[in-house]
């Protein structure tokens, strides 16, 4: 019996800075490599057509529906679902080829895979920032990403799916600085804000609980309890952020509720 198939598929816009890469720690483990580009002003369609995937131009959907797209131009048994700045490490692409060979027998229907994040050239590896296993690897059909505005994930299909957990990690190559990360939280505060408003009984976050002291909260379990502090003035930064991040949610949920944009 050969090997199942895998389909590597990446949402991508003005990821000339990680694309190169991504792809080519992924190819020699894949059988086709789909990017979605929903309308790049970079390198980033260029240089992943040089990398020998396939390119694909798709307006922006939003984040769900844009990877879900992704997903179905796949033809392959399997489908590896990046985003275009995760890399796969050289012990994760050792695992994974070695998983290859009997997918076809195996009981398991998606794979999540740890990844470790990184601030620059520096990895993150308290704080609550690692493991932080996502679903990547699933059987074609087996699943799709559920509808949300941020933080969007893989959902199986059939609630008996089975899901197992790779044991080494890929490398996400998210934020260039301290100050970017800063910026992206505030950017997912705002969209969880938006998401949450459009939900019966939003009103049940709006109290001083979850503006002062779950924030609080927050800080000292990532910074103490999860030990962000073992990642230095690193660490102190992330939770700090992070803290923020929490409170933020609530406060833009209450611009919101005042009938102001966010």
């Amino acid at each position: 019996m050969s090997a199942p198939t895998i389909s590597l598929v990446i949402i991508a816009q003005d990821e000339e800075r990680n694309i190169a890469r991504v792809l080519a720690a992924a190819k020699d483990l894949v059988d086709e490599m789909i990017v979605v580009d929903s309308g790049s002003t970079d390198k980033t369609c260029s240089l992943a057509e040089s990398a020998g995937a396939r390119v694909i131009h798709q307006d922006w959907l939003g984040f769900a529906a844009q990877k879900n797209f992704a997903l179905d131009q796949a033809k392959c048994d399997w489908i590896l679902s990046l985003d275009a700045d995760e890399v796969l490490s050289d012990p994760l692409r050792a695992e994974i080829a070695a998983l290859k060979s009997g997918l076809a027998s195996q009981d398991c229907d998606g794979y999540r895979i740890p990844r470790i994040l990184y601030i620059g050239d520096q990895p993150v590896r308290h704080g609550g920032f690692y493991p932080d296993a996502q679903l990547r690897l699933i059987r074609r059909g087996a699943g799709r990403f559920g509808q949300r505005m941020v933080h969007e994930a893989i959902k199986m299909a059939s609630p008996t799916s089975v899901v197992k957990t790779l044991q080494h990690p890929m490398l996400h190559y998210a934020y260039r600085s301290v100050s970017e990360f800063n910026a992206a939280m505030d950017k997912y505060a705002r969209l969880s804000a938006q998401e949450y408003f459009k939900s019966p009984g939003y009103e049940s976050r709006l109290n001083p609980f979850n503006y002062y002291v779950h924030p609080l909260w927050t800080f000292f379990y990532r910074y103490f309890g999860r030990g962000g502090v073992l990642d230095g003035g690193l660490g102190f930064a992330l939770a700090t952020i992070y803290s923020d991040y929490v409170r933020k949610k609530v406060y833009y949920l209450k611009q919101l509720a005042k009938g102001k944009t966010v």
